[in-house]
């Protein structure tokens, strides 16, 4: 006989961009929602087993579209290239920043730094432990030939932009015939390319790119052009946060948002006002991508300097949310859209028909997103996980 769960609520967000419920329920059988309605209306069947969660909201898990688990958002360089050169160093970031991601609710990501043999040899040693969906990149960079199939579950990456921390204007690192070319080869993963200013993104468009990240000074017209193709575009705000608020000191911001550690530095004339610039730009062009229909996802860029795996998914909502996103538009965007994006079976809205896979947070919607930072619980096919630690064990009185 199959049993029937139960799972009763506070509220709901289900991750559709529907307004949160107050006082729902979820059946769920053999990890499949079947059911969503009122607990007025809640059935009570013979073999159910009832979870009480009615002094929680329950939102969606949160996916990742852009980070770098092989790489430490540490600020000094020094330790960055060491861990990068060592495949034994690698491999215990990538662990470690699963398990970072994993306790912040983010079950999924989309990985743009950690070669396959590294990627194969984590999954092989974490996946049963950290339950985390990693869709990983094959990076190209122009030069090096025709990059091989992306497989089912890959995406090809390519950077076509100079770094927007060099305070200089964008440029394109691949000609739009070499582009072209590279796209128009029938990959069976998404394309997706990291593009900034106007030209790189008209480029990247122009040759069928599937998705643009970052896209800082892209303007208003490439945002037409998606919203009327429906690109998705990943903005990483947070790495112009980030840069702001480092700027007084050299950019050396520290990665702990709460207590804003500022690294010793001297100031670089201009900075301050650059990032400002930046970030205000970026806001501007997130608040024009909703207006229009620019179907938008979350990615963190979790790796590079001062960003933390898994705590930065907060963060980036939060952007979201003062571009004007309603909280549910950015849960949305933190997970069904990349979900879907990268095809994650298991992730997703939480509606009927979809697995049960959910996040448990103490308290209403109106403390969201701030308390995605300490889950009450995670839920896997509608039951407590069991890789998840609310309170994690301290060893020898050491945290």
């Amino acid at each position: 006989m199959t049993t029937t769960r139960l799972i009763v609520a506070g509220s709901l967000i289900d991750g559709s961009g529907a307004a949160a419920r107050r006082q729902v329920f979820l059946a769920v059988e053999q990890g499949i929602i079947t059911a969503v309605g009122q607990t007025a209306d809640l059935p009570y069947p013979a073999n159910a087993v009832i979870d009480d969660l009615s002094h929680c909201t329950i939102v969606p898990a949160l996916v990742d579209c852009s980070v770098a688990l092989a790489r430490s958002p540490a600020l000094d360089p020094r330790m960055q290239n060491s861990e990068q050169n060592d495949s034994g160093a690698a491999t215990l970031l990538i662990e470690r920043h699963l398990a970072y991601c994993h306790a912040h609710g983010v079950l999924g990501v989309a990985d743009s730094s950690a070669p396959a043999g590294l990627m194969q040899r984590s999954a092989a040693e974490t996946g049963s432990r950290l339950p985390v969906i990693v869709r990983s990149a094959r990076q190209y960079q122009g030069g090096d030939g025709m990059p091989n199939d992306c497989g089912r579950n890959g995406f090809l990456r390519i950077a076509n932009c100079a770094d927007i921390d060099s305070m200089e204007p964008a440029s394109t690192g691949i000609d739009a015939a070499e582009l072209r070319r590279i796209l128009s080869h029938p990959w069976q993963g998404k394309k997706v390319v990291v593009a900034n200013g106007p030209q790189a993104v008209a480029e990247a468009l122009a040759a069928g790119c599937d998705a643009v990240e970052q896209g800082y000074g892209m303007g208003e017209e490439n945002l037409r052009t998606m919203a009327a193709r429906q690109v998705l575009w990943i903005p990483n705000v947070l790495r112009a946060k980030n840069g702001l608020d480092g700027s007084a000191s050299g950019g050396e911001v520290c990665c702990r948002f709460s207590l804003r550690f500022v690294a010793p530095g001297k100031p670089i004339p201009g900075a301050e006002a650059y990032w400002k610039a930046v970030l205000a730009e970026q806001l501007a062009q997130l608040r024009l991508a909703r207006s229009l229909g620019v179907p938008t996802a979350i990615g963190t860029g979790a790796g590079g300097a001062g960003i933390l795996h898994g705590e930065s998914m907060v963060e980036e909502m939060k952007l979201f949310i003062k571009a004007g996103y309603s909280l549910e538009e950015a849960l949305h965007c933190a997970s069904e859209v990349g979900a879907r994006f990268f095809a994650m079976e298991g992730l997703g809205a939480l509606t009927v028909g979809r697995h049960a896979t959910f996040l448990v947070t103490r308290g209403t919607p109106q403390q969201l997103p701030r308390k995605l930072s300490y889950l009450e619980n995670i839920y896997h096919d509608g039951v407590p996980s069991g890789a998840y630690r609310k309170n994690p064990v301290k060893v020898g009185g050491k945290g």
